[in-house]
């Protein structure tokens, strides 16, 4: 008989249970159900949209020339099998005598290149320039590379191949001369370039150097 009564009870009250709980269709909507909550959609993010904005031009704000030199495929094969990345090595300029160059390696050409593009802004330098050209000869090395720069004369235009003609005309420079004398690999060409136009001085540069005023020389 206890159990019959204890059966009874369970059933009474799974049945109350039941008679409380209010029908599906009649339930709040998850979005509305208590507390003071935003919607998803009004709640504030942070501040990645401005860092996004920020990312498009310099510091400065000034538009940058941005050119691809090289984009080279790289499989390596595992036990899964191939997995395939590409490396992109990329020239940035503001056509004032200032340039940079960087390289990005990632999975996907875009993202290969957008980290070309951070690394060559975080490698600027300032390039000395006398009405629209260098302002003497002079040889860059790197590794292997070894390119030979040349002032010229205005109407010469740029004299070079394709890996030195995208530093020129990133850094703004309209007149010059080069030949590369010895590897022809773009990385080790952009970089001997980028190593001579930094070795680059001017009158100022040279009187500052000796002590001496600019009319002296």
């Amino acid at each position: 008989m206890a159990e019959q009564v204890n059966e009874q009870n369970t059933q009474q009250q799974a049945v109350q249970k039941t008679e409380q709980r209010p029908a599906r269709g009649d339930r709040a909507p998850r979005g509305d159900r208590g507390g003071d909550r935003a919607p998803r959609g009004d709640r504030p993010r942070g501040e990645r949209r401005d860092r996004r904005e920020r990312d498009k031009g310099d510091a400065n704000g000034v538009e940058l020339i941005e050119k691809v030199v090289r984009l080279n495929r790289v499989a390596k094969t595992v036990k899964g099998g191939r997995t395939m990345r590409f490396s992109a090595l990329v020239v940035v300029g503001d056509g004032k005598g200032n340039v940079g160059c960087g390289m990005g390696k990632a999975a996907e050409v875009p993202d290969a290149i957008r980290k070309g593009i951070e690394d060559a802004k975080k490698n600027m330098i300032s390039v000395p320039l006398v009405e629209d050209t260098i302002p003497h000869e002079i040889t860059g090395e790197f590794g292997a590379g070894r390119v030979l720069i040349m002032p010229a004369k205005e109407g010469t235009g740029i004299i070079a191949g394709g890996s030195v003609r995208a530093v020129m005309e990133a850094a703004g420079i309209k007149n010059i001369r080069t030949k590369c004398l010895r590897s022809n690999n773009p990385t080790n060409v952009v970089r001997a370039t980028m190593q001579g136009l930094a070795s680059l001085k001017n009158a100022e540069d040279v009187a500052r150097l000796r002590g001496k005023a600019v009319e002296e020389l």
